[in-house]
């Protein structure tokens, strides 16, 4: 067989997404006979839209990179990647604003104030610093996660510290800092999410796709950073980029996200779009943004019967990358840089 250009074999992905194949490299597709007999999953009723919610100030700029958010209270968290280019701040937003904007009782921008990082200088202390990538809370005590990438692989961290009563600053405790392994050898991924129990803190980690990391197994860690062992995950294709809270039945959303420049993380079958089929944008579309509900229980962490929510797709992929639940509402989301600074809000569909 002759090299395939480019432009063709980005136009053969295209027809194996819309054709509901499944994620599939386009040097698998040799056998024609397997392919065909693949069963065509049906459409699901609907794609979600997202609606836009404008922000002021740096934080608007798409180089604020967000990575991960957070309620303290009635507080939206908002966690920059590398806080140290906005001069070392996070960012807050009151519920009542959020809620004001879209039940349109106003119509002006948010602005987010500023909360004062009061941290070690984490880029001179941890070989290959790429930034925080997850914040949670429990009481005013912060979690956080970092990736690194160092010449051996990537590695996970956590560091922990204390959010003052006015919101003003966040103290991190420069004596406590736990290592959260890597589970796969992939390359700049790391732990995405935390989730918070009565007990302890899980680190979840962003691939635990069946050829990536075949036996998924998150790491848990009590409230002062000691590990505890090791939680287990199901097998999740692509990347989960952040997840919830634990709701009153111990359940939670994960943002589960492809971007079809990562070939490594494309599987063999997508079992989820298998089972639930994909909407109409997913089979226009190579890129993948849904949220997929789990369960946590003293055995690990399961996904539910739950349909996942997909996303109403845009030409251009939103990385999405921090989650929080809008109380019985929907779900608040935020991107990183691509293709911009968007905190968007999903409608939850009815049950």
């Amino acid at each position: 067989m002759g090299r395939l250009t480019k432009s063709s074999s980005k136009i053969i992905l295209l027809i194996a997404f819309s054709l509901g194949l499944g994620s599939v490299l386009v040097p698998r597709f040799t056998n024609r006979r397997e392919s065909s007999v693949i069963a065509q999953p049906p459409l699901t009723s609907v794609e979600q839209p997202v609606t836009a919610i404008p922000l002021l100030g740096p934080i608007a700029d798409r180089e604020s990179e967000l990575s991960g958010l957070a309620w303290y209270q009635d507080n939206l968290i908002l966690l920059p990647q590398y806080p140290e280019r906005l001069g070392n701040v996070l960012f807050v937003l009151s519920k009542s604003e959020v809620l004001a904007f879209l039940s349109g009782d106003s119509s002006d921008a948010l602005a987010p104030k500023e909360i004062a990082l009061m941290s070690p200088d984490f880029a001179e202390q941890i070989e290959g610093f790429e930034g925080f990538e997850a914040i949670a809370f429990t009481n005013n005590q912060a979690f956080l996660t970092i990736e690194a990438e160092t010449s051996s692989g990537a590695m996970g961290y956590i560091v922990t510290g204390i959010l003052s009563a006015d919101l003003s600053q966040i103290t991190i405790d420069p004596s406590t800092i736990a290592i959260s392994p890597p589970q796969s050898d992939s390359l700049n991924k790391a732990d995405e999410a935390l989730l918070l129990t009565n007990e302890q803190l899980v680190s979840i980690y962003e691939v635990s796709g069946e050829q990536l990391n075949p036996t998924p197994q998150m790491n848990a860690f009590d409230f002062d950073l000691s590990p505890i062992g090791a939680v287990p995950f199901p097998t999740i294709e692509y990347r989960i980029t952040d997840a919830t809270a634990l709701d009153a039945d111990n359940r939670f959303w994960a943002i589960n996200y492809f971007y079809p420049g990562d070939r490594d993380l494309l599987p063999d079958r997508d079992a989820i779009a298998l089972r639930h089929g994909r909407g109409t944008t997913h089979r226009q579309q190579a890129h993948v943004e849904r949220l997929v509900e789990f369960a946590y229980d003293a055995a690990g962490i399961t996904q539910t019967d739950t349909t996942p929510i997909q996303l109403l797709l845009e030409d251009d992929g939103r990385n999405w990358e921090g989650i929080a639940r809008l109380d019985n509402q929907g779900f608040l989301l935020v991107t990183d840089k691509f293709p911009e600074t968007i905190l968007g809000f999903v409608e939850k569909p009815d049950e």
